[in-house]
């Protein structure tokens, strides 16, 4: 069961904003390792958790990576920054780690797993059985009678994109909790980025958080009201 009450969830979103200069203070041992952990723990397409997190803490490494995120000082000020990636070949790398932990579980049966493995093979697959760019031809000629869903096989930077937003926004929040403070960054060049952390090919660079204690505190935000036309 939560401890933590909705009012108290809502003020923490609040008062979460994204800070531009960093104090050269080191974070607390082990307390990376638990935002991580707050992130593994975000919901993903199909529990396939395409999300990889690159965490990058040498200053010469990070001084590569301000340039690669068109030198914004918070890259380097930070004690630490996490790449989030998506992988491109997550079907082959988590489908059976994945169906495996869940029957493990209890969380899935046979039936399910069967229906599982074929929607997937579908909606990833690209050869001539899968969907593909057929689905990507066909689905405005479906779309009059039919929902049609985004198809990763089709869009697959745009799904990968989503999941690793939702891991970046678990882990900021879990930064807030622990009385930090981050800047999710979409600016960079990819190309420069993966080449300045050595990414191997099928990992694409989505968000670039950088995380510690900001050297600008009492700044606050505003939001649109909820009513607004």
């Amino acid at each position: 069961m939560s401890t933590l009450d909705l009012d108290s969830l809502i003020a923490l979103a609040q008062s979460r904003r994204a800070t531009r200069h960093f104090k050269p203070e080191e974070l607390p041992d082990g307390v990376l390792s638990k935002l991580l952990e707050a992130a593994r723990w975000a919901p993903s397409g199909y529990n396939l958790q395409p999300t990889r997190f690159v965490v990058v803490t040498d200053p010469a490494t990070k001084a590569k990576l301000r340039l690669a995120c068109m030198d914004q000082a918070q890259v380097a000020e930070a004690p630490a920054v996490v790449v989030f990636c998506g992988d491109r070949a997550v079907v082959r790398h988590n489908l059976g780690a994945m169906v495996a932990a869940e029957r493990a579980n209890g969380s899935m049966d046979a039936a399910y797993e069967a229906q599982m493995r074929k929607f997937i093979g579908l909606a990833f697959g690209t050869g001539p059985l899968g969907l593909g760019w057929l689905g990507k031809a066909i689905a405005p000629m479906l779309r009059p009678m039919l929902s049609i869903p985004s198809i990763p096989a089709v869009h697959r930077n745009f799904w990968l994109g989503k999941q690793a937003a939702l891991c970046a926004m678990s882990f900021m929040l879990a930064a807030e909790a622990a009385g930090l403070n981050t800047c999710p960054m979409e600016g960079f060049d990819p190309t420069r980025l993966r080449k300045a952390l050595g990414l191997p090919r099928g990992l694409v660079p989505m968000i670039v958080v950088p995380v510690g204690y900001t050297a600008t505190p009492g700044v606050t935000k505003t939001r649109l009201s909820l009513d607004r036309p």
